[in-house]
């Protein structure tokens, strides 16, 4: 006998609503963001700030595919996906990871032009400022969607919030450096950041994509919330002699949880189900975003080792 259940309720639609505004937002500040390194880049013409400028674009397209990513999780399960749309953020998130590979690419490919034909380089401090202020847009937007999508459990908003961070430190190394540049009057110093912060996006593509094809792959929750759920398995598994073979993977913000339970061999059925109920209930009060299975076994299927012993 097994007892699968499946939390799809309001509080799971209203966070992916909650998840689909935010995306929207993350368009809105992408392009304001955009706007205001563009002019800073046309006001200096530094390759590095043409740098920070060219991610900006990265964010736009990746803020998009987000958005679109969230708006199909979002949607119910149906007979060809009787396990919902939840890991469409994924597909976002390896897209997102994707765009930032080419964008380091095209980035260093200006680097590289930048040295081996340096220009003069003429930085006012307005066009910094400009940056600046761009930078700290990102910042505080950043925070807010990787605070959010902890919450929401949702790879697509940690996605763009870990994207938004990498740029934020992109652009105070580009600051700096630039401002060394100006005061010393190394011109070579403008391409070789820009190579420094293709090599960082560099970086951050590919650890953003490793992650994200890992949830694609039905990777398991991490040990601190398996602990969790054993704990609750623990707690709350009165009346069955063991249980054994606890399996989980994620899918967007949704956590599948399944685990084979040993009862008594003349236990009713109606008692192994109050069992189960009473574990899901304790499951999902701890992961609210979760579908749980159970297999029933008898008492002769118990394994002794390696399980809760309860």
């Amino acid at each position: 006998m097994s007892a699968p259940v499946s939390s799809h309720g309001s509080r799971g639609k209203r966070g992916s609503g909650r998840a689909s505004r935010l995306a929207l937002w993350t368009v809105v500040v992408a392009l304001a963001v955009l706007g205001l390194k563009f002019v800073a880049y046309l006001m200096t013409g530094s390759v590095a700030l043409y740098s920070d400028a060219l991610e900006s674009v990265v964010n736009v397209a990746a803020a998009l595919a987000a958005l679109i990513a969230l708006r199909v999780a979002a949607l119910p399960a149906d007979s060809n996906h009787p396990y919902g749309h939840t890991k469409a953020e994924y597909f976002s998130a390896v897209a997102e990871g994707v765009l930032i590979v080419l964008a380091a690419l095209s980035i260093g490919r200006e680097a590289v032009g930048g040295l081996l034909g340096p220009s003069e380089l003429n930085v006012p401090y307005a066009g910094l400022l400009v940056n600046f202020g761009a930078g700290v847009i990102n910042a505080l937007w950043a925070t807010r969607l990787l605070r959010a999508g902890a919450e929401l459990r949702s790879p697509a908003l940690v996605a763009d919030g870990r994207h938004l961070r990498t740029d934020v430190l992109t652009s105070v190394g580009v600051l700096l450096g630039l401002l060394a540049a100006k005061l010393t009057g190394m011109t070579w110093l403008d391409p070789a950041l820009a190579l420094l912060v293709a090599v960082n996006i560099l970086w951050s593509g590919f650890g953003l994509v490793r992650e994200s094809v890992g949830g694609l792959m039905d990777a398991a929750v991490d040990p601190q919330t398996e602990g969790r759920i054993r704990r609750v398995m623990r707690e709350h598994g009165d009346g069955a002699l063991e249980m054994h073979d606890l399996r989980t993977r994620h899918a967007g913000r949704l956590a599948f949880i399944e685990f084979h339970m040993v009862v008594p061999g003349e236990m009713s059925v109606q008692e192994a189900h109050t069992i189960c109920d009473r574990l899901e209930d304790a499951i999902r009060a701890e992961m609210p975003d979760s579908s749980i299975t159970i297999h029933v076994e008898p008492q002769d299927k118990a394994k002794h080792h390696g399980v809760l012993v309860l």
